[in-house]
């Protein structure tokens, strides 16, 4: 066995010892059934109470109805949670700002060891469910790499873009957050051996749009299809992910000039107030929402919640798939 495969085993033990596993996933995932994980930081940084809360809810029945059981991941007193009760996601909701620690794989082991909640973004959210045996992952957008004020190429990358070169689970979003730089995100994909598909359209999904300007690598017609490719995928061994992108639902849209112009006045605004770092995606979203009369929040939310909804299906149709090839 190779150095770096042996690596990768011991680390995935690693976090095994530290899951809890809720009681209705673990008993989902111990007798075949079809599970989806979903994120936290959503919650703790991303829309504000009572709404944070709602959209959580609305996220994992979401799931249910597409055939799932939903597992929402967190950090509490160094434990990785997969499966929260309702209890926790109000905690998580009610919990001053601040107060909880947004945990990806470079902050994971800090996470861990301070106590307390912290909320699992992509890549830590990934690591939790894949450890878990959990094949697919809901979110509303992933991160990639961010736009650079000189049009130049950033070294502002998302971990998220590492993590689907490295986990092999289906993520199901709504393509790349519309802030960052998509062609260049695509591209690293590309680099990483990630494939990037999109469900019912050439075009690649723009987040707050139906569409990005820009080809999907790949296309599929419907769900069946993107389940039948998840399924080759994952049974190649690889060892990456597959993006699974979604346009967000067509009654909350934003037109797509419309939703550049938002994008691209934000980005100018926090160049203009010297906003960098990791305040930059935070401030840009309330920007643009600002700035859309709250559409984007809009869209935003049903693209979540419809991102939830499709990966609860596409699970349901990967354990049949499954069960017929054994």
């Amino acid at each position: 066995m190779s150095g770096g495969r042996m690596e990768a085993l011991e680390a995935a033990g690693g976090v095994r010892e530290r899951l809890q596993v809720g009681a209705e996933v673990a008993a989902a995932l111990g007798s075949g059934q079809p599970v989806v994980a979903l994120e936290s930081t959503l919650i703790s940084h991303g829309f504000a109470y009572p709404e944070n809360l709602a959209v959580a809810r609305a996220s994992e029945a979401a799931v249910r109805e597409g055939g799932a059981i939903p597992a929402t991941v967190a950090i509490r007193d160094g434990r990785l949670l997969v499966g929260l009760a309702d209890a926790d996601l109000e905690a998580l909701a009610v919990a001053e700002r601040g107060s909880v620690m947004k945990a990806a794989r470079p902050s994971l082991a800090p996470a861990l060891a301070r106590g307390g909640w912290s909320a699992t973004t992509v890549s830590a959210t990934m690591i939790a469910a894949h450890a878990a045996g959990i094949r697919v992952f809901a979110t509303g957008g992933i991160g990639g790499v961010h736009r650079s004020p000189d049009g130049g190429l950033s070294l502002d990358i998302s971990s998220d873009l590492d993590e689907l070169a490295r986990t092999p689970m289906a993520v199901v979003c709504a393509g790349p957050k519309a802030i960052l730089d998509v062609p260049n995100t695509l591209e690293v994909l590309e680099t990483r051996g990630v494939p990037v598909v999109a469900i019912g359209q050439a075009e690649l999904p723009g987040f707050y749009s139906r569409s990005a300007g820009v080809a999907a690598p790949h296309s599929v017609p419907d769900e069946a299809a993107a389940a039948q490719l998840v399924r080759v995928h994952l049974g190649l061994g690889l060892g990456s992910g597959i993006l699974v992108c979604v346009p967000v639902p067509a009654d909350v849209a934003l037109p797509e000039d419309a939703a550049r112009a938002a994008v691209d006045q934000a980005t100018a605004d926090a160049e203009a107030a010297g906003i960098h770092g990791p305040d930059l995606t935070p401030w840009l979203l309330a920007r643009i929402a600002a700035l859309t009369d709250g559409a984007a929040v809009r869209a935003n939310t049903a693209l979540i919640v419809n991102n939830a909804r499709v990966a609860g299906r596409l699970a349901a149709v990967l354990v049949v798939a499954s069960a017929r090839h054994r």
